[in-house]
């Protein structure tokens, strides 16, 4: 199979009809990638092209291994037309989740299947470069492991916290390179021998729901990631909106209290001090220190520092009336929070995800208060809260998106 398609090599050897035809090739397995199997008569609407020119590229693309027919569509009242789409196998994508203790793996194929299954690896993300050569060790074996043809493999998603600037391919907060000749991108593409593309671990998350979760279809989302802080991805538009510097979305370091407590950011009264998983664990070690009875002391072990988000919400959800008033405490934080965000973007969907978002109706209930008492009716009446139905696969989706996103991108803008 011919994987030209997605590599830089012998371009300058094609005359301007044969590199034409390439980049056509290319744009219809883009297509076929993002959305699905599709009729010879949708592409030629698509790309304005003739019916015989489609059929001539499906037909190379076919007999390359690529495409196959997939059934036939619905019938406008003559024969069903044939279905064409990507085999399984065709492609791959490793998709690498970087957290603050640990980070996730996957390879993917072009039709979304899991080859690998998730794997969690002991890799610190870090604020120097000490990450890099471990997460290279395991995703050469994971690569390694997988039996998969290298030469499918059309790129590597990355997701981590942190201010990432996508475009510059640095991440400011961690993993820093300090070298103004290579990026952290092209460090990470020079060791992993592929193509490399990195996000903001929220950003990616919000990417995932556009393509595979409860956003798809949708102009104008706001993404959530409550866990440890909060984040917030944007789709405005049908597109990330991700800022100047890749940094927009940083509400949990909006200022929220006057002269509040000190956030980890070097301000005082940032959100995530009242509204996060942090701010969720700092309240119930408060609260039993001071005496209050919780279940949480039993299931910490009775050793207050054990005490997490998920601990919280598990108690809540076991019926602790602690847990559930803390929670009532942050939802409504979060809730006036949200209220300014639709009065802002005035967004069809706010989609809700991470540790926090998994108390349900301890959470939800209370942001929904807040969003009345601070939101004009006239805006946020035709918003949406839900929450997210990806669960813990919304991270390493998101790492799949972020190349979804991008390599056929570059590919088409290195011919142009």
């Amino acid at each position: 199979m011919s994987i030209l398609i997605l590599e830089n090599t012998s371009l300058d050897a094609l005359n301007n009809i044969e590199r034409k035809k390439h980049t056509q090739r290319i744009k219809i397995i883009k297509h076929l990638y993002v959305n699905g199997a599709k009729a010879n008569a949708e592409l030629c609407a698509d790309f304005n092209i003739s019916s015989p020119t489609s059929m001539s590229l499906l037909g190379e693309l076919i007999a390359e291994g690529l495409v196959e027919k997939q059934g036939r569509g619905k019938s406008e009242g003559g024969r069903k037309p044939d279905l064409y789409g990507l085999r399984d196998n065709s492609l791959y994508v490793l998709s690498i989740a970087m957290g603050r203790f640990k980070t996730k793996m996957a390879i993917f194929d072009n039709n979304h299947n899991n080859i690998t299954g998730i794997q969690t690896f002991p890799i610190r993300i870090s604020e120097d470069l000490t990450a890099v050569d471990k997460l290279q060790e395991n995703a050469t074996a994971l690569i390694a492991d997988s039996g998969i043809d290298t030469g499918k493999l059309m790129g590597v998603g990355i997701s981590m916290p942190g201010l990432v600037d996508s475009s510059e391919g640095n991440n400011h907060t961690y993993m820093r390179t300090n070298s103004p000749s290579e990026s952290l991108q092209d460090l990470l593409r020079r060791k992993l021998g592929k193509p490399v593309f990195i996000q903001n671990d929220v950003k990616s998350i919000a990417l995932a729901e556009h393509r595979f979760g409860l956003a798809q279809g949708k102009k104008d989302v706001l993404v959530l990631s409550l866990d440890w802080g909060v984040g917030m991805g944007m789709i405005m538009n049908g597109k990330l909106c991700t800022g100047i510097t890749g940094f927009a979305g940083e509400i949990g370091h909006i200022p929220f209290e006057n002269d509040g407590i000190l956030c980890y950011c070097g301000k005082r009264g940032c959100l995530e001090t009242v509204a996060s998983g942090i701010a969720l664990a700092n309240m119930a070690k408060e609260g039993i220190r001071s005496g209050q009875h919780s279940l949480l002391n039993e299931l910490a072990d009775f050793e207050l520092d054990s005490i997490e988000p998920q601990l919280v919400v598990d108690a809540a959800n076991r019926g602790d009336q602690y847990a559930i008033n803390i929670l009532a405490k942050v939802g409504m934080n979060l809730g006036k929070a949200i209220a300014t965000l639709i009065q802002l973007f005035n967004p069809e969907l706010i989609l809700l995800g991470g540790r926090v978002a998994e108390a349900k109706q301890y959470i939800t209930t209370p942001i929904q208060q807040a969003i009345y008492t601070y939101s004009m009716a006239q805006l946020r009446e035709k918003t949406e809260i839900a929450l997210s139905t990806l669960g813990k696969d919304a991270g390493i989706l998101g790492s799949v998106a972020v190349v979804m996103e991008n390599i056929f991108e570059d590919r088409l803008e290195s011919e142009s």
